[in-house]
C-alpha cells in the first residue's frame, strides 16, 4: 500500500517551474530546478536563493504567566531558554534520558510568554507528542503545521531583496527574531538559515505563501533552489543533518555540539542539569567521548558517501562517515563522520573505504566555508 506523500503550499509552484520533485521525510519536495544542484548552489553563495522548507513543524509554546513556557521548556533541552532575549532565536536539542539527541530544532522568543518552535519534518509529530507528554500540563501546545509555510531566503543578497519588500529587515543582525509585513503579507522572520550564508526564513500564513514565493523570486537576485543545493550548502557549513550526523544513540559531545550546550546549564553552571540525560553528558564531557564528529577531506577527486567505513593506515575500522558529498564551492568532494577520540586531530591521515578501495582523507576543521552570518 502506498501513500500520498504530503505537500506544501508551494508544490504547484515547484511544478510549474520545471522542479524534479522527490520524497523526503513523507513530503513532494523539489530536489532541483532546471538549472542544476552545481549551479543553484552557486548562485546562493553568490546572489540569493529562495528554498521551501514548509514541510519542518512550526510548534508555538504559550504560557500563563511569564516565563511558564520557557520554564517548562528548559526541562527538555540543554538551553538557556528562561534568559533568551525577546525577540531572539536559539538552536537547541531535545536529548534523551541516555544523552541521545532526539531531534535538534530552532526556539525563538516572541515576547508575551510565546515561543516559537521549529523543528524537523521527519521527527516533528513525534516531537510534539514529547511536548504534550512532558510539558503539556505545564503550558499550552499548539502546532501549526498546516496553518503557517516557512521559506528561507539565503546568500549574501538575501538582505537586498528582502529590504525592498520591508526596509526593516536590514537592520536585523544574525539570530534576531521579528514579525514584519512583507508586501503586506503579515510574517515572521527570523535573520538565520541553514547555508551558512547571511539570510532569512520567513514564516508565513500557508494561504499566503505561494503569492509571497512569487513576489520573492520575482526580485531580480533570487533564484528558487531545491534540496539537493540546500544539502550541499549545509555540507559546506559543517551543519549538522538530523538523522545522518546526530541520532538519538550519539550525544551532543559525540556530535561536537558542546558550543550549543548553554553555559548556565552545563555542570558547573547556575542552572546545571535539570534535562533528560544530563548525568551522562556531563560526564562525556568530562572525561571525553570514545568517539567524535569531524570534517574530512578527501585528498582525492573521489566523492566519500554516507555510510562508508574509515580505517587507520593498517586497515582497522575507526569510524563512519555520516554526511558526503561534492563542494561546488571547494571544486572538491567533503565528507563529516565520526571517528575513534584518538583520531580527531587536525590533518591526522585516515582513509574511507569506497567500492573496495582506500581513498585517504585527512582530518579537518568546519565549516569548510566560512560563514557569513550578519552580526551587525
Amino acid at each position: 500500500m502506498t501513500t500520498e506523500l504530503l505537500k506544501t503550499p508551494l508544490n504547484a509552484l515547484h511544478r510549474e517551474l520545471g522542479a524534479k520533485m522527490v520524497e523526503f521525510a513523507a513530503y513532494d519536495m523539489p530536489v532541483q530546478y532546471p538549472a542544476g544542484v552545481m549551479k543553484e548552489h552557486l548562485h546562493t553563495r553568490d546572489q540569493a536563493g529562495l528554498f521551501d522548507v514548509s514541510h519542518m513543524g512550526q510548534i508555538l509554546l504559550s504560557g500563563a504567566d511569564a516565563a511558564d513556557a520557557a520554564k517548562a521548556l528548559e526541562t527538555l533541552v540543554p538551553v538557556d531558554i528562561i534568559d533568551l532575549p525577546v525577540g531572539m532565536q536559539r538552536y537547541a536539542m531535545f536529548t534523551n534520558e541516555n544523552g541521545g539527541i532526539l531531534d535538534d530544532l530552532m526556539v525563538a522568543n516572541l515576547g508575551n510568554d510565546q515561543l516559537m518552535l521549529v523543528v524537523n519534518a521527519a521527527c516533528k509529530n513525534q516531537d510534539l507528542a514529547h511536548l504534550q507528554q512532558h510539558i503539556g500540563s505545564q503550558c499550552e501546545i499548539t502546532p501549526l503545521f498546516n496553518e503557517r509555510a516557512l521559506l528561507a531566503l539565503q546568500g549574501p543578497h538575501a538582505v537586498t531583496a528582502l529590504a525592498r519588500l520591508a526596509p526593516e529587515v536590514a537592520k536585523m543582525t544574525f539570530m534576531q527574531y521579528t514579525s514584519a509585513k512583507i508586501d503586506g503579507i503579515d510574517c515572521y522572520v527570523s535573520r538565520s538559515g541553514y547555508t551558512g550564508e547571511d539570510g532569512y526564513e520567513i514564516s508565513v500564513p500557508a494561504d499566503q505563501a505561494e503569492a509571497l514565493a512569487r513576489r520573492l523570486l520575482a526580485e531580480p537576485e533570487v533564484a528558487a533552489i531545491g534540496l539537493g543545493a540546500r544539502d550541499s550548502l549545509r555540507l559546506e557549513a559543517g551543519l549538522c543533518l538530523y538523522g545522518h550526523d546526530m541520532d538519538t544513540d550519539t550525544t551532543p559531545i559525540e556530535a561536537s555540539l558542546l558550543w550549543a550546550i548553554s553555559k548556565v546549564r552545563r555542570a558547573d553552571g547556575a542552572r546545571a542539569g535539570g534535562f533528560p540525560g544530563a548525568d551522562k553528558i556531563f560526564a562525556q564531557h568530562q572525561s571525553g567521548a570514545a568517539r567524535k564528529r569531524v570534517g574530512l577531506l578527501p585528498q582525492e577527486r573521489t566523492p566519500v558517501r554516507e555510510g562508508a567505513e574509515i580505517v587507520d593506515a593498517d586497515g582497522k575500522t575507526i569510524g563512519t562517515v555520516c554526511s558526503g558529498g561534492f563542494g561546488p564551492t571547494l571544486s572538491a568532494p567533503l565528507a563529516m563522520g565520526y571517528v575513534d577520540a584518538s583520531f580527531t586531530a587536525l590533518e591526522t591521515p585516515v582513509w574511507a573505504i569506497v567500492r573496495g578501495k582506500k581513498v585517504p582523507m585527512q582530518v579537518t576543521k568546519t565549516p569548510f566555508v566560512p560563514p557569513r552570518y550578519f552580526r551587525g
